[in-house]
């Protein structure tokens, strides 16, 4: 197969921000922080001459799409021989009939250059509100040890070997809950649509909820404002906002993962558990890093001309993470963010899921495990978000 080199795109369209035609307006309708994928996330033989299905929902409609495919985190070229989407059926299965190939710069293949990434050309498809849709890449010979992926897919993917057509079926395939190269899609819309990026950890990546049943609070949050807001879920499991967790922390990824996103007209900062619950020793010290880092956020979230709104940190106690210095940070934090006033809001999560009997824990029917919240913990913090951004 003849390989493609396209060349290396920009900073900014690895960002998500393109040159556009002054008529046309991108919008994010559904978008992964892009994670390094150690070898325990990695498919069993390679993702080398292998097709692969993975599924997403998306948030907003549109007739015209493009998609983000992404080797950032990766250190050898990603070759694709071809990708196509299709409505989503049950499991692995699709609507045939609705599939579409995406092309890059007119052709289907692509070699995506380590510590890059590139849209495909622009698609028309009849992208419905809140829809699940199959992407299928069909993979060359050659691909990175580790890809770039993320982790908290929370639905699973399909693996096959050899090439993917649409009407082949996925069946004998192996099945990993992790999402690969994939990074957003964008709708074109006649003016510009709200869209809401999030930032945060396990709790907004939805460590707790039911896989393949779109049940995070984003999810939730997307379903109550009815398909009409883009709704972008940049959390990564394990994440911290300065320093240690999984991944890269908040303070590194921010202007990628948020910023970087097409129309982007609010932003949500919803992290810190994993920075204050890490039993390291100086709390307060803590307290001042992640308070510089969220300003930080917001500065640059007001000087992109974004509305800005901060989250407070839900309660933990019962859990690994219960100490009482820890304690004491989380309501530090917890009094700045609501007396903040550079910020469009606060999204009260401590008060919207906390036990009225003991305001340290989440409420029993909320939670599992008294960190994450289950699904119907979720709803209610969906809810609530949806109830807050509405009011602006």
């Amino acid at each position: 197969m003849k390989r493609l080199f396209l060349p290396l795109i920009s900073l900014s369209c690895v960002f998500g921000v393109m040159a556009q035609d002054a008529e046309k307006t991108w919008t994010g309708t559904w978008a992964t922080a892009v994670e390094f994928t150690g070898p325990g996330d990695m498919p069993k033989s390679s993702l080398s001459s292998r097709a692969l299905r993975e599924i997403v929902q998306v948030s907003i409609p549109g007739d015209v799409l493009r998609m983000q495919l992404s080797n950032i985190q990766s250190k050898e070229p990603v070759e694709i021989k071809s990708v196509f989407i299709a409505n989503a059926a049950d499991s692995c299965d699709i609507d045939v009939k609705s599939a579409k190939y995406l092309t890059f710069g007119g052709k289907k293949s692509v070699t995506i250059a380590p510590g890059e990434a590139i849209y495909s050309d622009d698609v028309k498809y009849d992208l419905q509100p809140l829809q699940r849709l199959a992407i299928t890449i069909n993979y060359g010979d050659n691909t990175p040890v580790n890809a770039s992926s993320h982790r908290g897919s929370r639905t699973t993917s399909y693996i096959i070997d050899g090439e993917a057509k649409p009407k082949t079926r996925f069946t004998d395939a192996e099945k990993l809950d992790h999402w690969y190269n994939i990074s957003c899609i964008d709708v074109q819309t006649d003016k510009p649509a709200e869209c809401v990026a999030i930032i945060g950890n396990s709790i907004t990546d939805g460590r707790g909820s039911t896989t393949n049943m779109q049940n995070r609070w984003p999810d939730f949050m997307a379903k109550a404002l009815g398909g009409n807001v883009g709704v972008l879920n940049l959390g990564i499991g394990g994440n911290a906002v300065v320093n240690g967790g999984l991944s890269e922390p908040a303070v590194v990824r921010f202007d990628r993962d948020v910023l970087g996103q097409s129309g982007v007209t609010s932003v949500v900062i919803f992290e810190g558990v994993n920075d204050i619950g890490g039993k390291r020793p100086n709390h307060q010290e803590i307290v001042n890093d992640i308070i510089e880092a969220y300003s930080s956020f917001i500065a640059k979230s007001k000087k992109a001309g974004k509305k800005v709104y901060l989250a407070t940190i839900t309660p933990y106690s019962k859990s690994f993470y219960e100490d009482h210095f820890s304690e004491a940070a989380r309501l530090t934090l917890n009094d700045w963010i609501r007396a903040n006033k550079d910020v469009d809001g606060v999204i009260d999560f401590d008060t919207a899921v906390r036990d009225p009997q003991n305001p340290s824990a989440l409420r029993p029917e909320y939670s599992d495990d008294w960190l994450h919240l289950n699904p119907a913990g979720y709803e209610a913090m969906g809810k609530f978000a949806a109830e807050v951004l509405s009011k602006d």
